[in-house]
């Protein structure tokens, strides 16, 4: 990797916090309550998309019909009241950023949640104090794996595709990143197998195995930590 890279933009559920399983259940258990058997076989693969993006694959409904605000509004009461409480973070990502850092690197998480999860998250992940900022479902049109919360983290960041590196850990992340050229590194911590993540620069198993081997990973080619 060119050492020209100085930003990274972070994925947050199923990269930093352990969340993806309890995203799933939560769609199950909602749209079951409003008529629609679905299963997890069936919700599991989409995770990733935003709410904009699975609503109709999984209902035929929009999010902005009617039904789709009823049903959005309950996932995320469904969400906060029975799996918030409970999420973890993965190994090491407070680590992990502070490493980023110490090499001068500019950290920005970048989701298709919503603001207020988005912002509870990166609370129970400890790295409030260790972020540059944050684009959320909030403040785009359209969720991956269309390229809107990738090209909004370009322009907070101020920079280029070609200075910054995605971390995901879906094939949406890598899809709506190379859309804007920016490249990736797959986490497989969301529970996508390796031959799911292929067109990832590298592929490491969670934050803490890519904190483990950070001076050979793409990211620790870039430069010397700075400081002390």
């Amino acid at each position: 990797m060119s050492d020209n890279v100085r930003g990274v933009i972070l994925d947050m559920d199923g990269t930093l916090v352990d969340t993806n399983a309890a995203h799933a259940q939560t769609w199950v258990d909602t749209l079951k309550s409003f008529g629609f058997e679905v299963t997890l076989e069936i919700v599991r693969p989409l995770i990733g998309l935003g709410g904009d993006k699975m609503l109709p694959r999984l209902t035929g409904r929009t999010q902005d019909s009617a039904l789709g605000k009823k049903i959005a509004e309950q996932r995320s009461t469904c969400f906060e009241a029975h799996y918030l409480p409970s999420v973890k973070p993965f190994p090491d990502v407070r680590e992990l950023l502070d490493r980023m850092r110490q090499a001068g690197l500019k950290v920005l998480i970048a989701s298709s949640s919503r603001r207020d999860h988005l912002e509870a998250l990166i609370e129970v992940a400890r790295i409030t104090d260790r972020v540059d900022g944050v684009v959320s479902a909030s403040d785009v049109e359209q969720s991956k794996p269309d390229p809107d919360v990738i090209e909004a983290a370009l322009a907070k960041l101020g920079m280029a595709p070609s200075e910054v590196v995605m971390i995901g850990d879906t094939p949406y992340d890598i899809e709506a990143a190379a859309r804007v050229e920016v490249r990736t590194i797959a986490l497989r911590c969301g529970g996508w197998p390796a031959e799911g993540l292929t067109g990832a620069i590298a592929a490491y198993a969670d934050p803490a195995d890519l904190l483990a081997h950070f001076e050979a990973s793409p990211l620790g080619k870039i430069g010397s930590p700075q400081g002390s």
